[in-house]
């Protein structure tokens, strides 16, 4: 943390401060599109370096053409990815990506359920193109674990409150520890995946080029 004052003890006042705003009254239940489903793991990659608006269209291009299943996308023509995935920018490398990760999980753990049940976070940073926050993201949404995904959403907020953090597990570390202190251990997994949610609707809501209004937030508390 730097040298600022911050209005924010730990990560429980924040996310209390950010329930009381009704953030998902319109969302999902757990706030990710199809949570549980492979679909999550195949937005989780699209989205990287885009926005969500464009993962979109390229995920309704996927379902249109009956390839959204991991058998399908373990064996699409590289070039058909690429075209149905085209909205969602860096489709090279994306494509590739989806189409090497569903056949090592088909590999690995011969079905998506039995991924979901004994995948680790160790296997999917090993796999090409996953990095942390997809990683989590995974986890969070697909997996349906009691993971805390952190991103630049996240860090912009807590900047604004006059906190900095040297990478993704201090971030991450951070957000966990004080909903771990307050939260019942059932509750875990939809408490990360709401807060998450919560961290992206407000500040793509209450934000002037890369700086966050905390004012809302400091009102409800």
């Amino acid at each position: 943390m730097d040298g600022r004052v911050t209005e924010l003890s730990d990560s429980w006042e924040l996310y209390t401060a950010l329930e009381r705003l009704d953030l998902l009254q319109n969302s999902q239940p757990l706030w990710w599109p199809q949570h549980g489903t492979f679909e999550v793991v195949v937005g989780a990659i699209l989205t990287q370096n885009t926005q969500w608006t464009r993962v979109t269209v390229s995920l309704e291009n996927l379902a249109q053409a009956k390839a959204l299943s991991l058998e399908i996308l373990s064996q699409i023509d590289p070039e058909t990815l690429m075209e149905l995935i085209r909205p969602s920018g860096l489709i090279n490398a994306k494509s590739k990506n989806i189409i090497l990760l569903s056949r090592a999980i088909l590999e690995e753990f011969s079905s998506f359920d039995a991924f979901k049940e004994e995948v680790t976070r160790e296997w999917l940073l090993a796999q090409k193109g996953i990095g942390p926050e997809t990683a989590d993201s995974i986890l969070c949404y697909a997996c349906e674990r009691p993971v805390m995904v952190v991103d630049s959403y996240t860090a912009r907020l807590l900047r604004a409150f006059g906190y900095e953090f040297e990478n993704y597990n201090d971030l991450q570390e951070w957000c966990e520890r004080g909903i771990r202190e307050h939260c019942d251990e059932s509750m875990l997994q939809r408490t990360f995946a709401h807060f998450h949610g919560m961290i992206v609707e407000y500040v793509k809501s209450n934000s002037k080029g890369k700086v966050v209004n905390t004012m809302k937030i400091l009102d409800i508390k």
